[in-house]
């Protein structure tokens, strides 16, 4: 298994972003040919699986449409990232990037397909604070602070916020 070095792991994210010229996820999926299959799950909330050379992302049909977003762009993060190791990926916590470096990878890659530099930048300069901006782009705080700490390793350099990798268990 390659790890992908956070640096990496935003400019594959970027580059996908201006091919599509989207960062939501169902254009990208159909871009990079992944179906999406909405399934009765009671504890997972997605799944990315590869079978007999199709790709197929299985999600939540309950999902509020802001987790579904998530959700979706951490699979679409499996399939760009971990390809090669293709296997089952159950995710009952997307967050908890202390138990699997994968996890981690898609969560850096969905923070950088969700948030722009430019709008979060703005937000930080004019002295957001993480629940703020997460608020105002509609999206998790955990990806918010993951966005920032992707920021700072391009250069920047703002106080980061821990993100609780326990937030999406019930």
């Amino acid at each position: 298994m390659q790890l992908n070095s956070s640096i990496r792991i935003m400019e594959k994210a970027n580059r996908i972003v201006k091919a599509t010229g989207s960062r939501e996820p169902e254009p990208i999926s159909d871009h990079l040919g992944i179906i999406i299959m909405p399934v009765d799950f009671t504890k997972q909330k997605g799944v990315y699986k590869e079978i007999e050379r199709n790709h197929f992302i299985f999600i939540k049909k309950d999902l509020c449409s802001e987790m579904h977003r998530i959700v979706l762009l951490h699979e679409i993060g499996h399939a760009v990232l971990h390809r090669n190791e293709a296997k089952l990926f159950s995710d009952l916590n997307v967050f908890d990037v202390k138990n699997d470096r994968m996890e981690y990878e898609a969560n850096c890659f969905a923070a950088e397909v969700t948030l722009p530099d430019d709008e979060v930048l703005n937000y930080l300069q004019e002295g957001f604070n993480m629940e703020q901006i997460a608020k105002a782009m509609n999206t998790d705080i955990n990806l918010a602070a993951m966005k920032a700490a992707n920021l700072n390793r391009k250069g920047y350099s703002f106080r980061l916020q821990d993100s609780r990798s326990d937030f999406l268990k019930p």
